[in-house]
């Protein structure tokens, strides 16, 4: 009797054990079939978000993708279109792209940083397409056709947007580390826009430092305690950055100086050689090679030294470089119509050492903006007719097929 109900329990505990099985079994067929379903469902929708643009000519092209102005069917807004070069890639989306993508999804919500409105994926996986909202222009290509150069009134006007885009950045420790001209992008009501966030990247407040790929550094050296004994002391940690960044004529010197350990303040010397060049309506450092670039600096600002920047010497490039003796700055010889508050603002924001360059809240605070002419309003903006209006059907350059 014993043995007959022990066999009837070890019976009735195998029926639950494969129950509870198939249960199991059950449930990951439902949940694997709802994720294909979902999945699906969301490629469905994103070619189908990719049909709802219609094409109307090509924009620019760039490093890391072709940019086209397109119009929307269902509410007929135009918006740009910027397909991501894939063909460099072997492991999917760039990381210049993820970074651009992340940033200015999570992080960037401002009237003078252009507007990502999605992310969509056409009819291939390799079809990848980033909606932004459409500006008219890009200042590069502006100032190249314009007849008569911005005012300083109007350049106020346009320096002033870029550094609330700076600062709004750098509040919340974001380096864009490409400032340009071509990145600037303006529409016809006046506002400025700052683009192209490819080589953005976040920074720690303390130490200006950087996750991701970039290498730590930790320094030790002796010191002695108060019995006169040498004892290893660990220096505050650093990151390094990529030299890389920058585009050669608004690049900091510390960064062609090879150091590895820059701070945010590179863009503020960018935002420097920007407003100069509105004012002098010429590129500030036209170089063509990092050593042209150097030399040029030195010839407007003088030649760099302990005095003005210390540990400039110990800087990886220097020893490489040719410096001259050449104490003056000659800013006031180069801009001689420019007032002097006007001066004083460029020299601040091309000051050699990083520490001692200002922020960009210092110089939208700066008494130069106050000074006559004043910043137009951006509804006193002129406005310029499209260098890409021109509809061209002909092209499919989507790669899709509508």
């Amino acid at each position: 009797m014993v043995e007959v109900r022990k066999r009837t329990d070890e019976k009735n505990k195998k029926n639950e054990h494969e129950k509870c099985r198939q249960s199991v079994v059950w449930d990951i067929r439902r949940t694997l079939r709802k994720m294909r379903e979902e999945q699906q469902q969301q490629q469905q929708q994103q070619q189908q978000s990719l049909s709802m643009y219609e094409k109307l000519g090509r924009i620019g092209e760039g490093t890391y993708g072709v940019v086209y102005r397109a119009r929307d069917k269902k509410t007929n807004e135009i918006v740009a279109l910027k397909k991501v070069r894939m063909d460099r890639e072997k492991d999917g989306v760039p990381i210049t792209t993820l970074r651009e993508v992340r940033i200015l999804q999570h992080c960037c919500s401002h009237e003078n940083i252009v507007h990502l409105m999605r992310v969509v994926q056409g009819n291939q996986l390799n079809n990848v397409f980033l909606v932004f909202e459409y500006c008219e222009h890009d200042l590069a290509s502006l100032l190249d056709n314009m007849r008569q150069p911005f005012l300083e009134s109007e350049s106020k006007c346009l320096i002033v947007q870029l550094l609330k885009a700076v600062e709004y950045l750098h509040d919340r420790w974001i380096m864009h580390r490409d400032l340009k001209l071509s990145n600037l992008l303006l529409n016809n009501r006046g506002e400025l826009k700052l683009c192209d966030f490819g080589l953005a990247r976040s920074f720690e407040p303390e130490r200006e430092g950087e996750e991701e790929s970039d290498e730590e550094i930790e320094e030790e050296e002796d010191e002695e305690d108060d019995n006169g004994k040498k004892r290893r002391r660990r220096k505050k940690r650093q990151m390094c950055y990529t030299p890389k960044v920058v585009t050669l004529w608004y690049r900091a010197p510390e960064v062609l100086f090879g150091d590895d350990a820059y701070t945010a303040s590179i863009d503020i010397w960018a935002a420097g050689c920007v407003l100069a060049e509105f004012l002098k309506h010429d590129p500030l450092f036209p170089g063509k090679t990092e050593v042209t670039q150097l030399e040029l600096i030195f010839k407007l600002l003088g030649a760099p030294n302990e005095r003005i920047w210390p540990g400039w010497s110990k800087l990886p490039n220097v020893g490489t470089t040719l410096v001259p003796e050449q104490p003056y700055n000659y800013l006031e010889h180069e801009f001689p119509n420019l007032h002097q508050r006007g001066i004083d603002l460029l020299n601040l924001m091309l000051t050699y050492n990083p520490k001692r360059r200002c922020s960009a809240k210092d110089a939208l605070a700066h008494p130069y903006f106050k000074t006559q002419p004043r910043p137009k309003l951006k509804s006193e903006m002129p406005s310029f007719p499209t260098l890409h209006s021109r509809v061209n059907k002909n092209e499919n350059d989507f790669g899709e097929k509508f």
